[in-house]
């Protein structure tokens, strides 16, 4: 049997026992959490579009025929009757009597419509509209930057990275600590053949589960949103997107796995490695160019298509600490990471050639 042939033989062995395992249950929740925001999201815009919808729904071009100034009567003819209707008397004080105080309304009254697809928010004071504000039920281009946030701060900074910590970590670790590492050892294998066999194993499971998490999460946010502009999305650019994100994914499961593969060797507690990797990986951008080539977070930013929402107003250190560093092309994140996961995977194997099983230390 060849080595390539011994490799799949240990992957296929050990993937039943990465994806059932007790000890990697919670990755999946890990997975699938971004979907049920979305899908909550969806759920909430529905139910409130039902609520809304029926004969209180107000032709959108009357609505935009609603200008500030004019009298709560004026409005009410011109668009009819609302979905909600809220009028507050203010109170008048004893010292409201001073005339050199500035005059407060003394009625406030808030109304709201509903077109179908966006919900309008009137305020009267005194009856005249002073103040509209419009509040879209599902915007979807604001929903595809949600997305591209929670992607980037969300699933690739702690979702794929713990994730991979709980599986990559007991690929050893967790035989060490079940007391049957000894088997594999004693197979007619080399350990090198063995690590790169456990590897990828993890790299398949890893993959599988947060790559089918990052194209559910994808589909549960677009799918909910208006028919065509949906068709028009996955005719244009839709395609393209969901497989950066899910490519992304599970390169993010290439580099982590070989880094906490490593550590579970070197390491007996997997907390140190754990801790170190995030805090490298949260000051990459304070960080000097060469330095910021190390970081596997570096790359899978670069291959983003939507780069991360960052409010304007937000402070110029809090921004720098956020913010991705200049993207590289895609080849060079490609290649970089994979010459990153090389150069770890080296270094594994060449302790697992060195290491000597006693668990009575474990």
């Amino acid at each position: 049997m060849t080595p390539y042939q011994q490799i799949w033989t240990i992957a296929r062995l050990e993937l039943g026992r990465v994806f059932f395992s007790k000890r990697s249950f919670w990755v999946y929740l890990l997975a699938i959490f971004p979907s049920v925001i979305f899908l909550g999201h969806a759920l909430e815009a529905g139910l409130k579009k039902r609520n809304w919808s029926g004969d209180r729904v107000t032709a959108a071009a009357a609505l935009d025929q609603v200008q500030t100034g004019m009298t709560d009567d004026q409005v009410l003819a011109l668009a009819g009757k609302p979905i909600s209707d809220v009028t507050r008397k203010r109170r008048v004080r004893r010292d409201d009597e001073d005339p050199d105080a500035e005059k407060q309304p003394e009625v406030r009254r808030y109304v709201m419509y509903f077109d179908g697809k966006k919900r309008v928010d009137l305020r009267f004071e005194d009856g005249k509209l002073i103040a509209r504000n419009t509040h879209e039920l599902m915007n979807f281009e604001d929903d595809r930057r949600v997305y591209a946030g929670m992607f980037q701060f969300f699933y690739l900074r702690l979702g794929i990275f713990f994730g991979c910590l709980g599986i990559f970590i007991n690929l050893f670790r967790g035989e060490m600590l079940d007391r049957s590492l000894h088997f594999w050892f004693l197979a007619p294998v080399k350990r090198e053949v063995l690590l790169l066999g456990k590897y990828l194993a993890g790299l398949i499971a890893a993959s599988l589960i947060f790559g089918a998490g990052a194209l559910l999460s994808f589909l549960a946010m677009v799918l909910p949103h208006d028919p065509s502009e949906v068709a028009a999305f996955w005719q244009t650019i839709g395609p393209e997107h969901a497989f950066w994100y899910v490519a992304a994914a599970a390169l993010g499961c290439v580099g982590y796995g070989s880094v906490f593969l490593a550590a579970g060797l070197l390491l007996r507690n997997p907390i140190v490695p754990a801790i170190v990797m995030l805090i490298w990986e949260s000051i990459n951008g304070f960080l000097p160019d060469i330095m910021q080539k190390l970081s596997v977070l570096h790359y899978l930013q670069s291959l983003c298509p939507v780069p991360v929402p960052l409010p304007n107003d937000m402070p110029a250190v809090l921004k720098m600490l956020l913010a991705p560093a200049a993207p590289s092309s895609v080849p060079v994140a490609v290649l970089g990471l994979l010459a990153v996961t090389a150069l770890v995977l080296f270094a594994a194997m060449q302790s697992v050639k060195r290491l000597e099983i006693n668990y009575g230390t474990e």
